[in-house]
């Protein structure tokens, strides 16, 4: 059995383990580190990332940690000459309640009261800078409120007619998550960072991890253990005798060439807030209701729908996801689909996009239905720092939201791991949150937006 030591053993090489690994080497001169993963880098959970990043959330530390990771991402942008192809058009939550009180009350908490926020009433808005370029370096910051039917119209005519209300977040907009972590490991690379690629099978006390390797079994002696595991991060922490408060939930999403040309190359990420009934002809909705284990089908759905186009201003494809499933499941290394879902997602996304009707029962067949897990805890917040014997650290639990976390998460691992100066939200993203006495209690579940 080949057997190495290392100073640190990183458990997974997704876009997470992967920025742990860079920010421990670049702001603390680390060197002695091995990433472990069963497959190539970023080809689980990463691959299937929406590639999208937001500042808005509904709770300030959230807040302040991805507008963090945001920062980060804009170095590498400056650094790479944009290799990471950030784009900055904002997200746009769309809705057709009369009153967004409540909605607005939430960015100014979030934002301690100190959101940019710019309202717009009538039917035109000298003020509002549409999302004509998707220059990140350009793009405004804070919030737009389009709260004028005639005004949505003019900008977004491809919306829904019904609308009443478009909060615009502008420090928002999408990357590349491959080339984000490739930069990543390039860097890596150059330093002497070393890659095993197996299966972690233990950890016995002392930090030596076994490994069923491509080549055959090896033993990695490890000074300390950082698990960044996605959604098998549970699995390792048992390994270490830690049970960690996350489960698992499995979700899909579509990509297709809009070869019908139906949806602008120049609409922001948009979703859909508002709850609704998928649009199924009458004789389709008979046939679901007939059968009890598709009648879910035919009754109300959650919000939070999503659509964007994809590839850029010159591309074609777009991307649809809907995370309506809540139910926990064990993770597996081939995430499970359902057949139906590329014809529900379209259907429910034709109600914000009404040109996607188009598309009804005949999908393009380039379509690509995908899928993976999202590693959560109870309020949806991220598990970063110590995990139980000294040594041992964790970077897990990013729901849906791995991308646009990556940096911010891998900083303040990196942080803790050298011991050094952490920032104002450490600790909320702790696992003393779930200490039965501590004062971080966890707060109710964080946005399912991604």
């Amino acid at each position: 059995m080949k057997t190495s030591q290392t100073v640190t053993a990183i458990i997974g090489a997704g876009n997470l383990g992967i920025a742990v690994a860079y920010y421990l080497a670049r702001n603390h001169g680390a060197r002695d580190i091995v990433l472990i993963d069963q497959g190539q880098p970023m080809a689980y959970t990463s691959a299937q990332s929406g590639e999208n990043y937001r500042d808005w959330w509904p709770h300030e530390p959230m807040v302040r940690f991805m507008s963090r990771s945001i920062d980060l991402m804009e170095d590498i942008a400056r650094a790479s000459d944009n290799r990471i192809a950030m784009t900055r058009r904002g997200y746009v939550l769309a809705t057709r309640t009369p009153d967004i009180g409540a909605e607005l009350h939430k960015i100014h908490a979030a934002f301690g009261g100190n959101a940019d926020l710019r309202q717009h009433d009538g039917a035109s808005a000298p003020t509002y800078a549409p999302p004509i370029s998707a220059d990140w370096q350009t793009a405004p910051s804070g919030f737009d409120i389009l709260s004028n039917q005639s005004l949505i119209r003019t900008h977004f005519p491809y919306y829904d007619p019904s609308l009443c209300h478009l909060i615009h977040v502008r420090r928002a907009g999408d990357i590349s998550g491959q080339q984000l972590g490739q930069f990543m490991l390039d860097y890596l690379a150059s330093v002497g960072v070393r890659r095993v690629t197996g299966t972690v099978n233990g950890i016995a006390p002392g930090f030596t991890v076994e490994i069923a390797g491509k080549e055959g079994p090896e033993r990695l002696q490890a000074d300390r253990v950082v698990n960044a595991a996605g959604p098998f991060a549970g699995e390792i922490a048992k390994m270490l005798g830690v049970t960690l408060p996350v489960y698992n939930v499995a979700q899909q999403k579509i990509a297709f060439p809009d070869t019908l040309g139906v949806i602008s190359r120049s609409m922001p990420f948009s979703i859909d807030l508002d709850g609704q009934t998928i649009d199924w002809t009458e004789d389709e909705r008979a046939a679901l209701l007939s059968d009890p284990d598709m009648a879910w089908l035919a009754q109300p759905m959650t919000g939070a729908i999503h659509c964007r186009p994809d590839g850029g201003d010159n591309g074609q494809w777009v991307k649809l996801g809907w995370a309506y499933n809540t139910t926990p499941s064990d993770p597996t290394w081939t995430p499970p689909l359902n057949d139906a879902y590329p014809e529900i997602v379209l259907r429910g996304a034709a109600r914000l996009n009404p040109a996607l009707k188009a598309y009804y029962g005949h999908l393009p067949r380039k379509m690509h239905h995908y899928g993976g897990f999202y590693t959560r805890t109870a309020d949806n917040w991220p598990l970063i720092g110590p995990m139980g014997p000294e040594g041992a650290f964790m970077a897990a639990a990013l729901s849906g939201h791995g991308t646009m976390g990556a940096c911010a998460s891998g900083e303040l691992a990196a942080a803790w791991i050298a011991g050094a100066d952490l920032p104002t939200y450490a600790r909320a993203f702790s696992l003393e949150r779930f200490a039965a006495d501590s004062t971080l209690a966890p707060v109710t579940e964080e946005s399912g937006l991604l």
